[in-house]
Formats: C-alpha cells, structure tokens, sequence
C-alpha cells in the first residue's frame, strides 16, 4: 500500500508548493503596490540612518564666539587667529563694548564669549602671568563646558607655541564664568525641551485620534449635519485637550521650580500666553493629521513618528543644531518645537520679555494660523 499511495504523495509535494509560492507571490505584489508600504520599508530606514548620522552628534562646530578685547596687542590678534582657524569656533564679532557681548547672550546669538583685559601681551611678556575671562550660556551645561575647554585648550596652546624651551614661565590664567546657569545643572537645558516635547505630542495625539475615532464610529457625520456649525464641532473637539495640556503645563512647572530647582525669571503671564499659542499650533497639527488618518491606529503612527523624532532632533535641547549640516538646519526650521523651547528658555532662566521673543512669537504665530487655515480646509473637503 504504502508503494502504491507513493506516486500520489509525490504529485501532492509540487502542488502544495506551487500554491505556497502562489501565495508568497501574490504577498510581494500587495506590499509593491502599496505606495506607503514601500515608503516605510525603505524610505523609513534610509531617512533614519541619514538624519541619526548628522544629527546625533555633540562635537563642536562653528559655534559663535564673541570676543572683547581691550588689548589689541600681538598676543590678543594671534589668540584671535588661532580661535579663527579652528573648525570649533566662528567669530560673531571682536569688540571692546561689553554690552554687545550682553545682548548677543540674550538674544541667542552666541553660546560663548571672551573678554581680554587691557596690557594683556605686556603683563604675559614683562610679568609672566596674564588674565582674560571666557564666559559661556551654562542654559546648556554640556555645550558651555565644551566650549569652555576648546577655548582654554586654543589659549594654552598658544602658550606652549611662544614659550618654547621656557616651558612653565609663562602663564595666563582663564576665568571661567556660566552666565544662567553657573550651577551647570542639567534641568536647565532638558527640562523646557521635556515641555516643548509633551505638550506638542499631547496635543497633536489627542487632537487627531478623537476627531479619526468619531470618523471610524460614523458619528462625525451625524456631528456635521447637526445644527452646529463644523467649525464648533472641531473646537468642541480641541478645547478639552487644550485644558488638559494647560494641566500638564502646570504640573511639569511646578515639578520644574520646586523639585529641580529651575528658577523662573521671566512674567508669568507671558510665559502663559506663549504656551497656550504652542498649544494651538499643536491642535492644529493635529486636525491636519486627522484629515490625512483613515483610522486611529494610522493617527497615533503619524503623530509620534512625525513629532516625536523631529522634535526630539530639531528642538535643540539635545543635539545641538548649529553642528548639524545646512540642509538639517534649514529643516528644523519648520519643527514648532524649536521656537517653543527657545522662548521657554528666554522667559523661564534668562527672564527676557516680549521684545526679546518676538521674532519666535511671530513665527509660532504663522504657523498656528497656516496649520489651522489647510487643516480646516482639508478637514471640509474630506467630510462633506
């Protein structure tokens, strides 16, 4: 039996796997047809290699330095040059006014600055010792200590270079000083990217799920033939998430002043307004996505991997941007996040006022009103 049944088994093994590769065919032909599909396949992994590349990455380079020198000597133009010559440093401007180092600071120009003294050449040549002072924005403690040490190993070496065989005569000693932050605690850089980077992903998750879930339910359309109009259903929708992000601004800033000891320099009101503003910009985002979602898991797949990544890169809070290449500068540009996080730092630890952030209210503003104006539109077009 087990002879004759043999033959049979052998025509069963080809057909089954003719079917399976029937099978595996057609799988290959649903995901190449899929546009998306292949996008996230091999689109995903090459952005993300390239953006982790360039943008993961705390060397130093070209950061703006700012320099006052009341000297003017030999030894002051060569200290300059060799600060000039490195990859580390670029010079905003050489100066004997300390108050344009003052306002660069404010308005984020600079992250560091160099002051040297009157007589500097002469005291390291006649008395053997000389003094200058090197400041840097301690709001980012890792970027100003690196500063600090690129700045200091430039003078030293320059030491080294005009002393020669007299190693150890000559000397200059380099006060170092943290303006914002001479603590150099580290809440003071990750704490107003933590608020940026929740209340963004609050708001535009939130924002986007509720509006994808009435449309998976079959109850926005219902909403919209109600007697209401469509642009108070899409408020009745966003207003609830933005009382509840005002809750998690409260908490993280009271967590912020009293449990990490995070000074808050700046108004209050202020600080409140622009929240608020960044709040709407997210809400706005979010409608956008929910225009784009065909459901709730799409929704929640748009919103973390188009804001949790960009932000977490471009914000500035944990990669510095002016290191990353021109293209991922310009890019970071459109992140909220990023006007967000620079006007947190200003009110909060550097107690600057409107004049000092308009340029980024400003910005927030446009892109609140852009967002709100295509979401709206899309948001019509899609339902009616």
């Amino acid at each position: 039996m087990y002879f004759l049944n043999w033959p049979e088994k052998q025509r069963e093994v080809p057909t089954e796997m003719k079917q399976f590769l029937i099978f595996v065919r057609k799988e290959f032909k649903h995901v190449f047809r899929d546009k998306k599909t292949l996008l996230m396949l091999f689109g995903l992994p090459v952005v993300q290699i390239v953006l982790f590349g360039f943008a993961l990455t705390n060397e130093i380079k070209n950061s703006k330095v700012l320099i006052v020198d009341y000297s003017k000597d030999q030894a002051t133009c060569s200290i300059i040059a060799k600060i000039e010559a490195s990859t580390y440093f670029e010079i905003y401007s050489v100066t004997q006014d300390p108050l344009e180092m003052e306002k660069a600071f404010k308005k984020g120009k600079i992250k560091s600055g160099i002051i040297f003294p009157l007589n500097f050449s002469y005291d390291l040549h006649h008395s053997g010792k000389a003094q200058l002072s090197i400041i840097a924005d301690g709001s980012d403690p890792n970027t100003a200590t690196s500063l600090t040490n690129y700045l200091n190993s430039i003078v030293q070496d320059y030491i080294h270079q005009v002393s020669g065989s007299r190693t150890g005569l000559l000397f200059v000693k380099a006060e170092t000083r943290m303006i914002y932050n001479p603590e150099l605690k580290g809440a003071y850089n990750y704490v107003p990217g933590v608020m940026a980077l929740v209340l963004l992903l609050v708001s535009v998750m939130m924002t986007s799920i509720s509006i994808v879930r009435e449309k998976e339910m079959g109850t926005m359309e219902v909403l919209l033939v109600s007697p209401f109009k469509p642009l108070l259903v899409i408020l009745s929708k966003a207003i609830p998430y933005l009382l509840v992000s005002m809750v998690n601004l409260a908490i993280i800033l009271l967590l912020s002043v009293f449990a990490l000891g995070l000074p808050f320099a700046g108004s209050i009101g202020l600080f409140v307004l622009v929240s608020v503003l960044y709040i709407i910009t997210g809400l706005s985002l979010g409608l956008l996505i929910s225009s784009a979602a065909a459901s709730q898991q799409a929704a929640m797949l748009m919103s973390v991997m188009g804001m949790l990544l960009p932000t977490m890169l471009f914000a500035g809070f944990m990669f510095p941007i002016e290191n990353m290449p021109m293209p991922l500068q310009l890019f970071s540009n459109v992140v909220p996040a990023k006007w967000y996080y620079i006007i947190v730092k200003s009110i909060m630890i550097k107690g600057l006022g409107l004049s000092a952030i308009f340029k980024e209210v400003l910005i927030l503003t446009g892109m609140t009103v852009f967002l709100l104006a295509v979401s709206l539109k899309k948001f019509k077009t899609r339902l009616e």
